[in-house]
């Protein structure tokens, strides 16, 4: 019985050390409850990312292996490296991006995506190191990168409606679908289940969303039954590597140039604001304003990227979730290994996750875009100069059906209104290099 306590005395201390649990208020107990809550949250992910990068061609199956394997080894980096009781997941922006604007909207192979997404890890490494992401940052207007949030959030918003078949083709562009198809009647379920648990901040809302949903369907026989619960995980190898088959031609294209820049943007805006906004809840910004650590969070997300797109599944991200496990304590990177674990076991689950429909995960689709969507409160509408260019970077994505359009036409409307109405300081020269480029890809292509 001592040598028991000593043992478990003994791994605590371990713990401590690593983690420096008490120098940031906290316990393995708390850590351990926070790994597990914060993983309830982003579960989801292992149902939706597969489920749109599916839409592309990619082998479901596989891409649940590499979502499984990618966001635990993410997670363990950023535990390990930046000891952050953050996470990183598949984005939800850039797996619709992924799909829906690059291969299904510029026709080009998911093989292509992955290769873009390559790229522009190895980007964000070397900007990282460098310390040139952070200037990067600074030369995008504030409201340009909540107007970008917002339109991707409009954007998954209104995939997650086509899905549920709330909306569909028809009229003149769109029309409402057929609400008395017991398809969509289960999406509207699911959607006021899921509505319901995050008004009521329901740990794990999206996940029990997903399940109870599934059940519900599979009872009425609206969806087929798993075909099994527990299983050896489903084989890597026909997304693994993939990265690789691209040719030449393809990598030095100007379209692969436009996607790596607009990955680059939406990747940093989103990772920056994601990382501080967390830091904040979690109290790991110093009295300066400053968060210690924030390069090796970086760091740890860049190489995340890179891997992931080796493996097979789109680009990783801090994730928003983060903050339920912060809500419930975590304070150190144990949060993020306890999370990473629970990422590994759930391949043994596939079975299970690969059998979940589309009925159930388009809510969370729209309730994502949402919290999502809800950047647009920061930006100030009574500066028309800000305004404008923000709208059309918020609504050309969804209706163009393009993360990238919306926010090319977002830059350049930026940046002639500013010249135009005698606003030359706000008009950086890193801005109308960028309005240059995309009017020419524009006039070219």
């Amino acid at each position: 019985m001592k040598n028991t306590v000593k043992n478990n005395q003994g791994k605590v201390n371990v713990l401590e050390k690593i983690f420096k649990l008490s120098e940031n208020n906290s316990n393995v107990k708390t850590e351990v409850l926070a790994g597990i809550t914060t993983f309830m949250t982003i579960a989801y992910i292992l149902v939706v990312n597969p489920t749109i990068l599916g839409q592309a061609g990619m082998d479901k199956e596989a891409v649940f292996t590499a979502t499984a394997i990618a966001s635990a080894i993410g997670c363990l980096i950023m535990g390990l490296l930046a000891n952050y009781p953050i996470i990183l997941a598949p984005s939800m922006g850039i797996n619709a991006f992924f799909t829906y604007t690059v291969v299904l909207g510029m026709g080009y192979s998911w093989q292509f995506a992955l290769c873009a997404m390559f790229i522009e890890g190895i980007i964000f490494v070397l900007l990282t190191v460098t310390n040139i992401r952070e200037k990067i940052i600074e030369c995008m207007p504030d409201v340009l990168k909540h107007a970008i949030t917002a339109g991707i959030g409009l954007f998954i918003t209104f995939i997650g409606f086509v899905n549920a078949g709330i909306i569909q083709q028809g009229g003149a562009i769109i029309s409402l679908g057929n609400v008395k198809s017991p398809t969509v009647i289960l999406s509207i379920v699911g959607l006021i289940i899921a509505a319901t648990l995050l008004i009521r901040k329901v740990n794990g809302a999206f996940l029990i969303s997903i399940i109870i949903t599934s059940i519900i369907g599979m009872i009425f026989a609206i969806v087929p039954m798993p075909q099994g619960v527990i299983d050896v995980p489903p084989s890597i190898q026909p997304v693994f590597m993939k990265v690789f088959e691209v040719g030449k031609s393809d990598i030095f294209s100007l379209d692969m140039l436009v996607i790596v820049l607009t990955l680059l943007f939406v990747n940093m805006f989103d990772s920056i604001g994601f990382l501080l906004g967390i830091a904040d809840r979690a109290n790991l910004i110093d009295e300066n304003g400053n968060m210690p650590g924030v390069k090796k969070a970086l760091l740890a997300e860049s190489v995340s990227t890179t891997i992931s797109s080796v493996l097979g599944t789109s680009t990783l991200a801090t994730t928003v979730e983060s903050g339920a496990g912060i809500a419930v304590g975590g304070r150190t990177g144990l949060t993020a290994i306890v999370t990473a674990i629970l990422f590994f076991i759930s391949l043994f689950f596939a079975p299970l996750f690969t059998s979940i429909p589309a009925q159930a995960t388009a809510p969370v689709l729209i309730l994502v875009g949402f919290m999502m969507a809800s950047s647009i409160i920061r930006i100030n509408f009574d500066d028309l100069t800000d305004a404008i260019p923000a709208f059309i970077t918020f609504i050309v994505m969804p209706l163009s059906y393009s993360v990238a359009d919306g926010i090319m036409f977002g830059i350049i409307s930026y940046t002639v209104l500013k010249l135009l109405s005698g606003k030359k300081d706000e008009a950086k020269t890193s801005l109308i290099i960028l309005s240059i480029v995309f009017i020419l890809k524009f006039a070219l292509l």
